[in-house]
């Protein structure tokens, strides 16, 4: 910490100072290799995924178009985040110059918003499935898809520009120290010497707009197909139905739990180690296992892997 706060007192204006995961050399190694791993492992399941559902005309349905979104979105986040962790695993701390932290920062939190809008469509995309099947085909033609596909990223954009704007408008005073692995909003917002009130509206607004109302759409949908199942004639039929929502559930559970518990507890109990534990939760984790459980346990899937 104190070679840390060193560099970073010599270090110019512009410039930030990322602590990383750990500081104890044979734990840096580890976690290292570890990482690394895990980088490499999920850019090869997603290109995978990708190319499967591109090359094969039984996987060009609405739910695997946007599966396969998913997966490309899963390699752009890893591969934001993941340069500076290992970074600074490999010589911590990690030095960042401002224009690479803004421009991580501004990457980060525009896939972070498509991310939400995505997860949010996967779920109506189930809701049409199961609750309105006649009108499926109609409802979920590929202009609609490919609507919502481009209303995510260009939303996620959107969103983006204008939380990082705010945010690079901001002076940064002192030692310019982030104890993180990557440049995320609140550690730069702790480190501001200005204002930083609207800053703080703009990111609750667009938390409201962009996460919570992905949440709730997401929620509505499986309100509505849970009643839908269980008007159901048979519990085979029920079952059948739920299984095709199972995996979606499980990551997008996963997700929002994390994400929710991490931006929304009060600032008297918050722990920056517990943030970064959080972080790579859903920024390495949940990447790294999402393409195991939305399209290797799938039947389509496995038997399209099969006849490849």
């Amino acid at each position: 910490m104190e070679r840390s706060l060193e560099l970073a007192n010599r270090s110019i204006s512009h410039s930030f100072i990322l602590l990383g995961l750990s500081t104890r050399l044979g734990v840096r190694d580890v976690l290292f290799a570890v990482f690394l791993a895990l980088y490499l492992l999920t850019l090869l399941e997603n290109t995978l995924i990708v190319s499967l559902i591109c090359s094969h005309g039984e996987l060009r349905k609405p739910m695997y178009f946007f599966l396969g979104n998913l997966s490309c979105l899963e390699m752009c986040y890893v591969s934001v985040t993941m340069p500076t962790l290992l970074a600074g695993l490999s010589s911590s701390p990690c030095q960042v110059p401002f224009a690479a932290c803004i421009a991580q920062l501004f990457l980060f939190i525009s896939l972070m918003a498509t991310k939400c809008t995505l997860l949010a469509s996967m779920a109506y995309d189930r809701y049409v499935a199961i609750c309105r099947p006649l009108h499926y085909p109609l409802l979920m033609r590929p202009q609609v898809c490919r609507g919502l596909a481009l209303s995510s990223w260009l939303g996620g954009l959107l969103v983006s520009a204008v939380k990082t704007s705010c945010i690079a408008s901001l002076s940064y005073c002192g030692p310019n120290v982030l104890n993180h692995f990557f440049c995320d909003v609140s550690p730069l917002l702790n480190l501001s010497c200005t204002h930083v009130a609207l800053t703080e509206l703009v990111d609750f607004i667009s938390a409201i707009v962009i996460f919570c109302g992905s949440l709730l759409v997401a929620l509505a949908s499986y309100v509505a197909i849970g009643r839908a199942v269980l008007r159901m004639p048979s519990a085979a039929a029920g079952r059948k139905a739920l299984s095709t929502c199972a995996s979606h559930l499980v990551v997008m559970g996963i997700f929002y739990t994390v994400v929710l518990f991490m931006y929304s507890r009060p600032t008297h109990i918050e722990s920056t180690d517990l943030n970064k534990v959080l972080s790579v939760v859903y920024t390495v984790i949940t990447p790294a296992c999402s393409p195991i459980v939305y399209c290797l346990r799938n039947r389509a899937v496995r038997a399209v892997m099969r006849g490849a």
